[in-house]
C-alpha cells in the first residue's frame, strides 16, 4: 500500500497547471530517443546533459511546428493585422556557441541592407548609390500561445557578408583584408549594444538599429504584397490599405529609423508622392516612450547619419521642414517653440532628436504608466502635446502570469487554483476572488507556507552558489533592477549601513533579522553604476563577517542578474524595493512581478507603483518620500545635500564612514566619487528621502513581527495585481493603437479538422 503524497509531492505531479499538457507520453519518449540517436548521433552511454536538453528541445519543437505552420496560414487566410574582487566584470555571453534548437534559419528570405554611398537626384527621383551591402538572414523562433494551438513567430536577423564581398582583393591575395572586411560586416549582429562612448561604438550601434529596421520593413512589405503564406510573388501594389494591415510599434527610439526608411521605400522605390507616403507612414507607426531622462533619449550626430545613411538624413530634413511649417502656422511668431520642437538640434555638434522624429511620424504616442504618460505631456513633450493632444495615450505595462506566477511559483499558483480555479491564468482579474479569503486561516497558512518553502529553496541556492549562510526566517529584502543612480540603490545602501550601526550601538537589543539582496547589471561604460556595485560588495564584506551582527543582517550582491535568477529570487522575496526618485521611473515591471508573487512593496509614488498602490490600497503599501510635486518644489528651491547631512546624525555617520574608508580600509579613498556625488551633484536627491525611508523601514520590521497580519497584507496585494497582466496591456494596444480586436479564438490542432 503506497503512502499518502505530501503537499509538495502533489504539486510536483501537477504539470505546472496544464502548461505542459502532453497528449501522448509514449510518443514523446519515442521522439526523444529518435532525436538523441538520429539528430544528435548519441546514445545514453555517451550523451551529456546538453545532449538531453537538445533532444528534448527538438521533441517539443516537433509539437510546435504543425501549430506554427497552421497559425501562419490562418493569418494569411484571415488577413488580420560576474563579480571579481567586488567589481563587475563583463564577459561575452556566447549563447549561440552550441547552436539554438528552437530557431529555424530562413536563408531563402535573405535581404540586402545598404550603408554609406551617396545620393543622386535624377529625373526619376532620388537614388541612393555606391552603397556597401550587408545581407540580413532571418531566423524564426516559434512563440506558443496558452492553450490555443497558436504559435506566433519571433523573427531575428543575422548579418552576413555578400558572397562577392571583396572578391577582387581575395583573388589577388588580399586574403586577410577580405576576411577582416567580412568580419566587419558580420559584427553588426555579433555584438549587442556596444559601449558607445567612442565614435566606432556609436557607428556600430546606429548600424545595428538601421540593420534591423531595414530588414524588417522589407520583410513586412514583401508579406503585405503577397497573398499566400510563404508566397513571394507580389499581388498587392497599392498601399492604401497598408496601415489597415500593418502596425509598427516603435518601442522607444531605437527603431525610430523605421519612419525615414518607410518614407524612402514609398517615395524612392514605390514612386508615391510625398504627402500620400507621409499619411501612410504616420497611420502605420506608433511610438512608446520608456524614459524621461534626457541622457537616455537618442540624439544622433548629423555627421554620422550623413556618412552612414545619407538619403535618410535628407528625408529627415524634409520631414522637419514640413513639420516646422505646420508648427509655425499653428503658433505664429513663436520662434522659440520652433527651436524646441525641431527634429534638428543646433549646437557644437548638430544632432537629430529621435524622440521628436518618432512623435512627428506617429499617429499615437504613449507612456508606460499613468503618471509617466502625464509627465510626458507636462514636461519633455509639452510642446508636442499642445500641437496634437489627440496623439497622446497611456498604456500601463504588464507582465505575463504564465511565466511570472505559474512557471516560477507553482506552489503559489496551486494554492490559488485550489480556491478559485485555474481561469485566473488567462484572466488575471479573477485574482480579486481571493479577497474573500483574507481572513481564512487555512489560506493564510497555505500562502505563508509556500513563501517559506520558496525562501528555504533560495537560501539553499545562495549557500551553494555564494557560499554564504543566511537565516531563512529573516526578512528577505530584495532590490533587483538595472544599476542606475535614479533607481537609488544608494538609498538602500544607506539604510543597510544605518541598520548595521544600530546593531553595533545596541548589540543586545532585538532587531528583526534581514537579508538584504541587491542585484543588477551596470552598463559597461557607466562609472558610477560600477562604483555602486563595488560599494554593495564592500558593505557585505564588513557586515557579513562581523560576529556582533551574527545572522541579524546579511548583505548579498546577486551576480549576473537575469531572468533565470529572477525566477528564483522573486517568489522568495518578502519585501520589494521600488525606491526611485518620484518622476524618474517610467513604469517598472519588476514591481509587478514581486506583487503577484506575494512580496510587499516599499516604494515611492513613482512609475506603476502609483497604480499598484491604488489597486491594493495605500494602507497595503509601504509608501514613503517625496511625490512628483514635492520634487518639483525642491528643484525650484534648490536641493542642498549639506542641509540633511548637518541635520540628521545617523546620515552624517554613514557618510563619514564612506569618506574615511571604513568599508574599504585598504583603499580609504575608494568611495570618494560616491560621497562627492551625494554631497554635491546628486540629481536624484537621495538625502531628501533618507529620513522618511528609514522610518518606513521601521514600519516594515514592525509588521514582519506579526506573521498573520503580514500574510493578510500579502494576500490583498496578490488579489489586486490582476490589472498588471500583459494580457490587459496588449489588448489595450490592439484596440486603441493598432485598430484590431483581440481574440481568444483557439485554432484546431494539426490533427483536428478545421
Amino acid at each position: 500500500m503506497s503512502r499518502p503524497l505530501s503537499d509538495q509531492e502533489k504539486r510536483k505531479q501537477i504539470s505546472v497547471r496544464g502548461l505542459a499538457g502532453v497528449e501522448n507520453v509514449t510518443e514523446l519518449k519515442k521522439n526523444f530517443n529518435r532525436h538523441l540517436h538520429f539528430t544528435l548521433v548519441k546514445d545514453r552511454n555517451v550523451a551529456t546533459p546538453r545532449d538531453y536538453y537538445f533532444a528534448l528541445a527538438h521533441t517539443v519543437r516537433d509539437h510546435l511546428v504543425g501549430r506554427w505552420i497552421r497559425t501562419q496560414q490562418h493569418y494569411y487566410e484571415k488577413d488580420p493585422k560576474k563579480i571579481s574582487g567586488g567589481w563587475q566584470m563583463e564577459e561575452a555571453d556566447d549563447w549561440l556557441r552550441y547552436g539554438n534548437p528552437w530557431e529555424k534559419a530562413r536563408p531563402e528570405f535573405t535581404l540586402p541592407v545598404h550603408f554609406y554611398g551617396h545620393v543622386e537626384h535624377t529625373s526619376q527621383g532620388a537614388k541612393w548609390v555606391d552603397t556597401q551591402v550587408v545581407l540580413a538572414m532571418p531566423y524564426d523562433t516559434p512563440v506558443p500561445g496558452y492553450r490555443n494551438n497558436i504559435v506566433n513567430t519571433m523573427r531575428l536577423w543575422s548579418a552576413k557578408a555578400p558572397n562577392d564581398f571583396n572578391l577582387k582583393d581575395f583573388n589577388v591575395g588580399g586574403y586577410i583584408q577580405a576576411v577582416l572586411d567580412r568580419n566587419l560586416a558580420e559584427n553588426i549582429s555579433r555584438v549587442l549594444y556596444p559601449n558607445d562612448n567612442f565614435f566606432e561604438g556609436k557607428e556600430l550601434r546606429l548600424k545595428q538599429e538601421y540593420f534591423v529596421v531595414a530588414a524588417t520593413l522589407q520583410d513586412i512589405i514583401r508579406r503585405f504584397k503577397s497573398s499566400k503564406f510563404g508566397c513571394r510573388d507580389p499581388v498587392r501594389t497599392n498601399f492604401d490599405a497598408f496601415p489597415d494591415k500593418v502596425a509598427i510599434q516603435l518601442n522607444d527610439t531605437h527603431p525610430s529609423l523605421a519612419i525615414p526608411e518607410l518614407m524612402r521605400i514609398l517615395v524612392d522605390l514605390e514612386r508615391m508622392d510625398w504627402d500620400k507616403a507621409w499619411d501612410v507612414t504616420v497611420r502605420t507607426c506608433a511610438y512608446t516612450n520608456h524614459t524621461v531622462l534626457p541622457e537616455a533619449l537618442e540624439r544622433w550626430p548629423v555627421h554620422l547619419l550623413e556618412t552612414l545613411l545619407p538619403r535618410h538624413l535628407q528625408i529627415i530634413y524634409e520631414i522637419n521642414q514640413r513639420f516646422l511649417n505646420r508648427v509655425a502656422a499653428t503658433f505664429p511668431g513663436d520662434v522659440d517653440r520652433l527651436r524646441r520642437m525641431s527634429l534638428v538640434e543646433e549646437g557644437a555638434v548638430k544632432r537629430i532628436n529621435m524622440a521628436h522624429l518618432c512623435i512627428a511620424g506617429s499617429h499615437a504616442v504613449n507612456g508606460v504608466a499613468r503618471i509617466h504618460s502625464e509627465i510626458l505631456k507636462k514636461t519633455i513633450f509639452k510642446d508636442f502635446y499642445e500641437l496634437e493632444p489627440h496623439k497622446f495615450q497611456n498604456k500601463t505595462n504588464g507582465i505575463t502570469p504564465r511565466r511570472w506566477l505559474v512557471l516560477c511559483n507553482p506552489g503559489l499558483a496551486e494554492v490559488i487554483a485550489e480556491r478559485i480555479g485555474e481561469d485566473f491564468i488567462s484572466d488575471l482579474d479573477q485574482l480579486r476572488k481571493l479577497l474573500s479569503f483574507v481572513d481564512d486561516e487555512a489560506f493564510i497558512r497555505d500562502v505563508a507556507k509556500v513563501k517559506q518553502e520558496n525562501k528555504l529553496k533560495f537560501a539553499a541556492y545562495l549557500e551553494r552558489e555564494y557560499k554564504v549562510h543566511i537565516n531563512p526566517n529573516s526578512l528577505f529584502d530584495i532590490q533587483v533592477k538595472r544599476i542606475h543612480e535614479y533607481k537609488r540603490q544608494l538609498l538602500n545602501c544607506l539604510h543597510v549601513i544605518t541598520l548595521y550601526n544600530r546593531i553595533k550601538r545596541e548589540p543586545n537589543k532585538f532587531f528583526v533579522p534581514r537579508t538584504v539582496m541587491i542585484g543588477g547589471k551596470a552598463a559597461p561604460g557607466y562609472h558610477m553604476a560600477k562604483m555602486i556595485i563595488r560599494l554593495i560588495t564592500a558593505i557585505g564584506d564588513v557586515v557579513n563577517h562581523d560576529p556582533t551582527v551574527g545572522d541579524r543582517l546579511r548583505v548579498i550582491f546577486l551576480e549576473n542578474y537575469r531572468v533565470s535568477l529572477a525566477e528564483k529570487v522573486i517568489p522568495a522575496a518578502d519585501l520589494s524595493e521600488q525606491i526611485s526618485t518620484a518622476g524618474t521611473e517610467a513604469s517598472g515591471t519588476g514591481n509587478m512581478k514581486f506583487m503577484l508573487n506575494g512580496a510587499l512593496t516599499i516604494g515611492t509614488m513613482d512609475g506603476a507603483n502609483v497604480e499598484m498602490a491604488e489597486e491594493a490600497g495605500e494602507e497595503n503599501f509601504f509608501i514613503f518620500g517625496m511625490r512628483v510635486e514635492d520634487v518639483d518644489k525642491l528643484d525650484q528651491r534648490g536641493y542642498n545635500a549639506q542641509e540633511y547631512y548637518d541635520r540628521i546624525p545617523e546620515l552624517r555617520q554613514v557618510i563619514e564612514q564612506l569618506s574615511s574608508g571604513f568599508f574599504s580600509p585598504k583603499q580609504p579613498d575608494l568611495f570618494k566619487d560616491i560621497v562627492n556625488m551625494l554631497m554635491h551633484h546628486d540629481r536624484f536627491k537621495v538625502f531628501a528621502d533618507y529620513e522618511d525611508y528609514i522610518k518606513c523601514q521601521e514600519k516594515v520590521s514592525a509588521l514582519y513581527k506579526n506573521p498573520r497580519e503580514w500574510t493578510r497584507m500579502v494576500i490583498r496585494n496578490i488579489a489586486t495585481s490582476g490589472k498588471f497582466s500583459s494580457d490587459r496591456t496588449i489588448a489595450q494596444y490592439a484596440r486603441e493603437i493598432w485598430g484590431v480586436e483581440p481574440s481568444r479564438q483557439r485554432l484546431p490542432a494539426p490533427d483536428e479538422a478545421i
